[in-house]
């Protein structure tokens, strides 16, 4: 008999309120930011906060982890370490680190997950990092369906993936444009988004091949329709992305994808969910509905001519509505199928393909009359990237999550006794002492009414079973007392049972894939020195917040500029275009490379 394969929905939280939303609306699991060290400088956690969210969670087995993956300076290790102690002494599951210094410190055995940012896209780098000690390992975005089978042909540690939300151009960890550029670190949490502006790029004859155009930026991921592949390619927890997303997103997207699993679920009995409990959703999910530039599936299936980028707006294009059939002075009319709503957001590219967004101050019917006036012209492409009516329903509670028990009740000497059995096979028992008395008409369809009142619990009678062998009278207030009392002691012994993943030893023989690491090795402490030296790393150049290069590549990518324009050079009728390709902003040049061998691009700050 094969055993099933627990999977988990991996849920962001900007604070513990959408944190308590992501786990009612389907989430195994939270990521969420302590006070310090989060790689998202705007999005920090008091303890407290954190203490009410991981209670809240592990009530369903929903697993918190808590992101402290930010490189580190010498001076704030003494602090990390007596923040980490504190997020173990509330009961966190586990980090979610970049620094390798951590695994120096003196901590408790909290588990210890690699992230991205640690750059892990083969399967040397995951083989170290599992026998390092790792308990879950995030693999980098750009991987194919075919390098993640690869990685998890040769490993066993549990692998997270990204299925939604925003793309970093750059591989994660391995961008310094932000840091060059204006001081602000993205291993740090302060990443400044060079990537979302508009550039202007030209080419070595100095001739201008793309004016003001975000070249950099791209659509945002979604593999909601690829799970099932993911999920047989080895891949364990499946991530959306967006720890300084609002409410209505979270919800939205967690809902989605939760039923999106549950569908497979129910095919698939090889896989299974990760934590307990059903939830009901109040409404229909849509992906199209919440923020987005426009999806993609990235690098899924290797490298292809579906448009990976949105170089024409950094910002949210959301929902397709349809296209100006006629305009007048004051509205216009929309051929489409969608219903608009009084106090909509729009959105176009007017005829100088500028982006722009207008407020819909009354909809009556399929025609528009706008808050102010507009350059919407005929044959104009609308969006919806603010549904009023939407926002509005999840600005309400629109979930709510369960688990199944049954309930047996039993005459016992003296009184009655009710078990309640949860889903998981924890059970309890109580009594409560009272005099057996006859009943003169039938009782027990009463009896399960009474029983059944579990609304103010997270639980739900999947079964109700009356064991008596004749009808008996039990009075309102004992059935009430029984119900109240077993709740009270599952809840308890769910809390004793539940059993948070431990750190797992560290191979001190395991050697990392390189014996030396240069600026991209993001070693900023004496302590990330101290475990590579241990791991066989002989030479270490200093991190690039610590010591600042010139003249080295500043981000490294599989987006490349010259595919997306035409000009690959591995395509049979792509055309010359002169080199070196340069982008330029206020008076910065960032100078393109290519290592067509590799099919990546890197780009360089070139000196004033």
């Amino acid at each position: 008999m094969t055993h099933s394969r627990c999977i988990e929905l991996l849920a962001p939280a900007k604070n513990a309120e959408i944190g308590k939303e992501a786990i009612l609306h389907g989430a195994d699991a939270v990521y969420i930011g302590a006070p310090r060290f989060g790689a998202r400088a705007a999005a920090g956690n008091s303890l407290d906060d954190l203490a009410g969210l991981i209670d809240f969670a592990h009530r369903f087995d929903a697993r918190i982890y808590i992101t402290f993956n930010t490189l580190l300076h010498d001076h704030e290790l003494t602090e990390a370490e007596r923040l980490i102690g504190q997020l173990y002494r509330i009961g966190a599951d586990a980090l979610i680190v970049q620094d390798m210094g951590i695994t120096r410190l003196d901590i408790p055995p909290i588990a210890l997950h690699a992230s991205t940012q640690t750059d892990n896209r083969t399967p040397a780098k995951v083989q170290f990092l599992e026998r390092c000690g790792f308990s879950q390992v995030v693999l980098a975005r750009e991987l194919s369906l075919d390098e993640i089978r690869a990685i998890s042909a040769t490993t066993q540690v549990p692998l997270e993936v990204f299925v939604h939300g925003a793309l970093c151009v750059s591989y994660s960890g391995q961008c310094y444009l932000s840091q060059a550029m204006c001081g602000r670190s993205a291993n740090r949490g302060e990443c400044a988004q060079y990537c979302r502006l508009p550039y202007t790029l030209i080419d070595g004859r100095g001739h201008i091949v793309a004016r003001d155009k975000h070249l950099l930026s791209l659509r945002d991921l979604n593999q909601s329709d690829r799970l099932e592949e993911l999920l047989d390619a080895g891949v364990s927890s499946l991530k959306i992305e967006g720890r300084l997303k609002e409410m209505a997103y979270v919800k939205n997207c967690t809902a989605y994808y939760r039923q999106a699993l549950d569908r497979i679920f129910n095919r698939r009995p090889e896989y299974r969910r990760s934590s307990t409990g059903i939830s009901t959703i109040d409404f229909t999910p849509r992906l199209e509905k919440s923020f987005n530039r426009g999806f993609t599936h990235y690098f899924l299936d290797g490298r292809t001519a579906v448009p990976i980028a949105s170089p024409d707006t950094p910002k949210s294009l959301g929902e397709y509505v349809g296209q100006v059939k006629q305009t007048d002075r004051n509205s216009f009319v929309v051929a489409g199928t969608v219903s608009l709503h009084n106090g909509d957001g729009l959105c176009f590219f007017n005829e100088r393909g500028q982006f722009e967004g207008v407020r819909v101050n009354r909809a009556e019917g399929n025609r528009i009359f706008p808050a102010s006036r507009s350059g919407i012209t005929p044959h104009t492409t609308l969006y919806r990237n603010l549904d009023y009516e939407f926002e509005k329903l999840l600005s309400r509670p629109t979930a709510d999550r369960r688990i199944e028990v049954t309930l047996r009740l039993q005459a016992v000497p003296d009184g009655f006794a009710l078990t309640l059995t949860d889903e998981c096979g924890l059970s309890v028992t109580v009594r409560e002492d009272t005099p057996h008395q006859p009943a003169r008409t039938p009782q027990k369809e009463t009896q399960r009414k009474q029983l059944a009142k579990l609304g103010t619990s997270i639980y739900t009678a999947s079964r109700i079973d009356i064991d008596l062998d004749e009808e008996l009278f039990i009075p309102a207030s004992t059935l009430s007392k029984l119900r109240q009392r077993a709740v009270e002691w599952l809840d308890r012994t769910r809390r004793i049972a539940y059993r948070p993943e431990r750190r797992r030893a560290e191979d001190k023989s395991a050697r990392y894939p390189q014996s030396s690491l240069n600026y991209l090795g993001n070693v900023s402490n004496h302590l990330a020195e101290q475990f590579y030296r241990e791991h066989g790393v002989t030479r270490i150049e200093p991190a690039f917040e610590t010591r600042p290069v010139e003249g080295v590549p500043l981000m490294f990518t599989r987006h490349c500029i010259r595919h997306m324009l035409g000009y690959c050079k591995k395509t049979p009728a792509g055309k010359e275009l002169p080199e070196p390709l340069t982008l330029l902003y206020k008076g910065e040049r960032l100078t393109l490379h290519f290592d067509c061998k590799a099919c990546e691009m890197t780009i360089q700050r070139e000196s004033k």
